[in-house]
């Protein structure tokens, strides 16, 4: 449709929003119709008709509303729902034929400001707050942490498990299955935008006024200039790799073929969103709460009494030189009015006349071959920062920003406020923040109230030069970085680990059927029997060596300092704990011996590898489990395990430790130690999804597998949602099909019988991941519970 060629004009303005049309979608029902979402905290659905009609108002959020996405139908909803985002933090979910929401999503602590949707019911949202969260139904299955600003711009990629956020940080990440895999850098500003072109390629836009287009891959294959101000949405062409773009120069810029084709002019400030619906119409929304639809069809071109009143609206606009819109101007070097009968060499290309004294600004439309005014061009617009709203401050909007000097000779301190903000409490928050005397409180709380008189919430007079204009605007690199902690990320950057090629010093395991090479399951010519999952008993390794293991403790004893050297009576009573817990003695592990295995699981890292293994086979026995796993020095053992998984440690102590958390499973303390430290124990141990290890990848598969059992006891999505996510990551690297099956065994146990996790599982992609398992002809066991997986899926 974008290839049609012919100039886009008026198609039709539509009123009913009060204030600033924040947000646009394109509908699926009805056909060709749109969702619109505005600071005047509504949401109305369009249907074409002449032009278009309000099909109905939705209302749901306390605060304004500043994004909005379809997702697409399901069979419990045929037509579709309908998310929107608002400054409450709240998601609502609205169906197309009801005013209130059929349910609200809760969980970001800041303005949700961006929302995608993907298959199968998955929904991203990106917020000030610095997260982006993926839901799906009405549960957040897990939360992207990473950006260090306000992230302004989410999208689902076709590829699924795929998801890009872009953030105030001036960074956008890819992530897959929930982890960050990478960074792209090059914008010099907030990202504001993201629009897909492909599976392997995006366009980005942002702050510092350039459109990016991107490879997945990191590469940027191009960068496009023509914007004079910010640039806040972008929008594809169906079908097309044409695309268009609105921001704070007034303007809609449609690009073809990479250049700018063509520039519309509208008589707003801001020009917040667009979207391209599914005929190649432009709809754009701004800050005048007015909608606006341009077409290349002639048919639905407005009249031209139609025509003329925007272009007389857009004469009578004021556009303030400090902007920066037109270039630096000069009103004494300007021409007079026959500097209009030359023609322009270019659509949208402004040119400046001074006639009367007055600076008015003219716009080329090489379609109409004529010179259109598009504003007076005055000293001031009349914004102050006092009056302009919606300044930008560390990558988040406020209704105003101040600047409090506090003493003359010291430091000025900046003050963020918006209208719905209790003063008190923001004078208090920015004296804590600035640790500033508490004296000034009422001082600070009046001058808010001073300075805010009369103010309603937005105000909508067109000549406002709001919000990232005049003196308040933010100025990139000035502000004092966001407040915000970075989240480490362990994905990328230079602190990853790069995998070496250590061999591993530890004898291989041996588990009971179905999970050892020998013992396993091989399938007759009757149909298969799934014995593989749900599986209900945690896997644990239990194969032993005492002689060997005591012989290498008493070999390395000689090498500690004294200090830490065991002396004899150690060595007998850890021989005596070694021995109850290997041979099912009826006798008790007492006090004694548990200190002196603490005392030897302390030991330097190059020596401790078999107290580990000794800690490794005794944790199975009830009275040593309860002594490491109960309350009360639990978060110290998982601790100390924990550090055994440092990426650049042993390999020998990564396996072990992994070998004793899978242990750890055995009965219900070590469960529940577990289970309250999931989050930290899976994020570390998959860091070690790169060592070539086999055998720290089996015991890697084996933990993922223990936490799909407890998970299924418990249904507990977001576990399952981290999970998935984790199996999914070592499935990209792992070789070994022993790990492989443990991990095909996971997936069946956290999907049986939860169609939440069936279609979270689907929507991150697992189903084609696993699929050339299913091929596998040795071992049996893989192929066959890879096929009962699928089946599921």
């Amino acid at each position: 449709m974008a290839g049609a060629g012919g100039a886009y004009r008026l198609r039709c303005s539509l009123v009913g929003h009060e204030l600033d049309v924040r947000g646009l979608s394109c509908g699926l029902f009805p056909p060709d119709g749109f969702v619109s979402v505005s600071r005047d905290r509504t949401a109305r659905l369009w249907a074409p008709g002449g032009g278009f009609t309000e099909v109905h108002c939705m209302s749901g959020h306390s605060n304004f509303v500043s994004c909005v996405c379809i997702i697409p139908p399901s069979d419990l909803y045929p037509r579709g729902l309908i998310a929107t985002g608002g400054n409450d933090h709240n998601i609502c979910i609205f169906t197309v034929d009801s005013p209130t929401p059929l349910y609200v999503l809760k969980g970001h602590k800041n303005t949700v400001c961006s929302l995608s949707s993907g298959k199968f019911g998955t929904l991203l949202s990106g917020s000030w707050d610095t997260t982006a969260k993926v839901w799906l139904n009405d549960k957040c299955m897990m939360t992207l942490q990473g950006h260090t600003a306000a992230v302004w711009a989410v999208k689902i990629l076709p590829e699924q498990g795929l998801m890009l956020t872009g953030s105030a940080d001036k960074t956008i990440k890819l992530w897959k299955a929930g982890r960050c895999e990478r960074t792209f850098t090059g914008h010099e500003d907030c990202v504001r935008g993201l629009a897909i072109l492909s599976e392997t390629e995006f366009l980005s836009c942002a702050n510092d006024a350039s459109i990016r287009r991107w490879q997945v891959s990191g590469e940027c294959l191009q960068v496009y200039y023509g914007h004079t101000n910010y640039i806040y949405s972008i929008s594809v062409f169906p079908q097309s790799k044409d695309f268009v773009t609105t921001g704070e120069d007034r303007t809609l810029r449609i690009w073809k073929q990479g250049e700018c084709a063509q520039t519309i002019r509208l008589p707003a400030q801001s020009v917040w969103c667009c979207c391209v619906l599914d005929n190649g119409d432009i709809v754009v929304g701004a800050s005048d709460g007015i909608i606006r639809v341009f077409t290349e069809s002639l048919e639905r071109t407005a009249s031209a009494d139609e025509i003329q009143a925007f272009e007389n609206e857009l004469s009578q606009a004021t556009i303030d030189p400090k902007t920066g819109d037109l270039g630096d101007i000069n009103a004494d070097d300007l021409p007079g009015r026959e500097h209009l009968k030359d023609p322009g060499t270019r659509d949208g290309q402004t040119r400046l006349i001074k006639d009367d004294g007055k600076v008015e600004a003219y716009q080329w439309s090489v379609s109409e071959g004529r010179w259109v005014k598009i504003g007076d061009v005055v000293g001031s617009s009349g914004a102050t920062q006092q009056t302009s709203g919606r300044v930008l401050y560390e990558g988040k909007e406020y209704d105003f920003v101040f600047t409090i000097d506090v003493n003359e000779s010291g430091p000025s301190y900046k003050l963020p406020y918006n209208m719905n903000d209790d003063p008190w409490l923001t004078a208090y928050n920015f004296l804590q923040k600035n640790d500033l005397n508490p004296m000034f409180l009422d001082q600070v709380a009046k001058f808010i109230i001073d300075n805010t008189k009369g103010q309603t919430l937005g105000n909508t007079n067109a000549e406002f030069s709001d919000p990232f204009t005049g003196a308040g605007r933010y100025v990139p690199g000035s502000s004092s970085g966001s407040d915000a902690v970075p989240a480490a990320d362990p994905f990328t950057g230079a602190g990853r680990y790069v995998p070496g090629s250590a061999s591993n010093t530890v004898a291989s395991l041996s588990v009971v059927d179905p999970f050892t090479g020998n013992g396993a399951y091989h399938s007759g010519g009757a149909k298969a029997e799934n014995i593989y999952f749900p599986k209900k008993e945690a896997v644990t390794f239990d194969q032993a060596n005492p002689t060997q293991i005591l012989g290498k403790l008493k070999e390395l004893n000689g090498s500690v300092s004294d200090e830490q050297k065991l002396t004899e009576d150690d060595l007998i009573l850890l021989e005596k704990i070694l021995s109850i817990t290997c041979n099912s003695s009826a006798e008790t592990p007492t006090a004694q011996q548990l200190q002196v295995l603490w005392k030897a699981v302390n030991w330097p890292e190059d020596v401790v590898f078999p107290a580990l293994d000794i800690l490794r086979l005794s944790i199975r026995h009830p009275r040593v489990h309860e002594n490491f796993c109960s309350e009360k020095d639990s978060i110290q053992f998982s601790s100390h395990l924990l550090k055994f998984l440092n990426p650049k440690g042993k390999q020998a102590n990564q396996l072990l430790a992994l070998r004793t958390l899978c242990n750890c499973f055995v009965s219900q303390a070590g469960q529940k130690l577990m289970m309250s430290q999931r989050d930290t124990i899976m994020s570390q141990a998959i860091e070690l999804k790169l060592c070539g290890n086999k055998n720290i990848h089996i015991a890697l598969a084996t933990l993922t597998l223990n936490y799909a059992v407890c998970l299924h006891k418990i249904n507990n999505i977001e576990g399952k949602a981290q999970c998935l996510s984790v199996i999914s990551t070592i499935m990209e690297v792992v070789q070994d099909l022993e790990a492989i099956f443990r991990l095909l065994v996971a997936l069946g146990t956290l999907i049986s019988d939860d169609t939440n996790a069936v279609q979270l599982a689907k929507s991150l992609g697992v189903d084609s991941q696993i699929k050339k398992y299913a091929s596998v002809s040795e071992p049996a066991k893989v192929n066959e519970c890879c096929r009962f997986v699928l089946n599921l899926l």
